[in-house]
């Protein structure tokens, strides 16, 4: 008879457990012990002592989008009038600011905007990368699938055009759900989760790194996030296996915000609870990626911190600046000094990183 127990101990022993294992853990796991095993597959990938950071700017160039996700609070449409394009001169600000507090990096996405040509982007990212000197963890998969209908290219030729720009790495934005039921149902126009998949698999063709997410708590079932991380599984299998630096940095996920959008009051937001037991799912199941998120930013500071027992090594950004969340009306922030202090007092010394888990600062002070 399986148990959440025997399962676990195949994961203690170094197994990989399948889907229906990991549904039965999600469903009936004990927390304490979904917490043990996760932390020991976190510590098969990285130092048990360590927690790592980062310290980036969220830059939306665009909140034009003609996509219409009933879940994002952030989108003006077309032709409204309250929508915005960042000029170079604003960009610039924002890279001069970021530099200025220790960053290394934008993460940067915006709406599908109809308005911008092909050619913007690729000045873009070259202004960014090159004449800015900020790294560019840039455009989720949806933004990239229209700049190949505008440049009239395969998604690898687009996504090795950015790259040659300047392009450093693509994030995981608007994975959702990746199970068609529910990307139907949530943002039609986005196309189902095979959209997404392509262009994280090209990019991983072409030798590039992504980061993977799920945003849960959208009515999908509990079968469903555990489809998710199958996908997702199965294709960092892939990437790895080609061996030319394509992959997946790391997992991140948190739960809907549905302030200010069409399901606000609709559906219950996930307790803190349910954020820990799928991340340390999560975590247990996704064993070739070597690293995973904490979403202080979604769940707050404690569960933030909760979360590095469940799994997560790293958590995440100083988000010096974010718009997207704090739109549903969740806003959560921090300086350096109280990352450090959050990473202290959950017991592991901080080290700060680059958006592909490079080195930058090993032992940062607040200073």
């Amino acid at each position: 008879m399986t148990t959440a127990t025997s399962i676990l101990e195949e994961v203690l022993a170094g197994k990989r457990i399948g889907e229906e294992e990991a549904l039965f853990l999600l469903e009936h796991g004990d927390q304490q012990d979904l917490a043990l095993a996760a932390t020991a597959v976190r510590n098969r990938h990285n130092d048990p002592a360590r927690v790592s950071y980062i310290i980036d700017r969220n830059v939306n160039y665009t909140d034009v989008c003609q996509i219409y996700c009933t879940f994002c609070a952030f989108y003006h449409k077309p032709g409204d009038k309250r929508g915005y394009v960042l000029t170079k001169e604003q960009v610039k600000q924002k890279a001069e600011e970021t530099k200025a507090l220790g960053g290394t990096g934008f993460l940067m996405q915006g709406g599908v905007n109809p308005d911008l040509p092909w050619d913007y982007y690729l000045d873009l990212v070259h202004y960014i990368t090159h004449d800015l000197g900020i790294w560019l963890h840039g455009f989720s998969p949806v933004e990239i699938q229209m700049m190949a209908k505008l440049s009239g290219q395969s998604l690898q030729k687009t996504i090795s055009d950015l790259r040659d720009a300047g392009l450093g790495s693509i994030p995981g934005g608007g994975a959702e759900i990746l199970v068609d039921r529910i990307r139907k149902k949530i943002a039609p126009l986005k196309g189902g989760p095979e959209k997404w998949l392509e262009v994280m698999e090209a990019a991983h063709e072409v030798g590039m790194k992504t980061t993977g997410t799920m945003m849960f708590g959208i009515t999908e079932t509990m079968a469903e996030r555990i489809e998710h991380f199958r996908v997702l599984r199965e294709q960092q299998d892939r990437a790895l296996a080609r061996g030319n630096g394509g992959g997946y940095t790391a997992f991140a996920a948190w739960p809907f915000q549905s302030g200010h959008t069409v399901w606000e009051g609709k559906i219950a937001k996930p307790t803190d609870v349910e954020y820990l037991r799928t991340i340390a799912v999560a975590r247990i199941y996704l064993d070739n990626f070597a690293h995973m998120q904490s979403s202080w930013v979604t769940m707050g500071k404690k569960t933030g911190q909760a979360a590095l027992h469940f799994g997560c090594d790293d958590m995440g950004s100083l988000m010096l600046e974010e718009n997207v969340v704090s739109a549903a009306g969740t806003c959560h922030s921090v300086n350096k000094g109280e990352m450090l202090r959050l990473i202290r007092d959950a017991g592991f010394e901080p080290w700060q990183r680059d958006n592909i888990y490079g080195i930058v600062d090993p032992t940062p002070t607040a200073a």
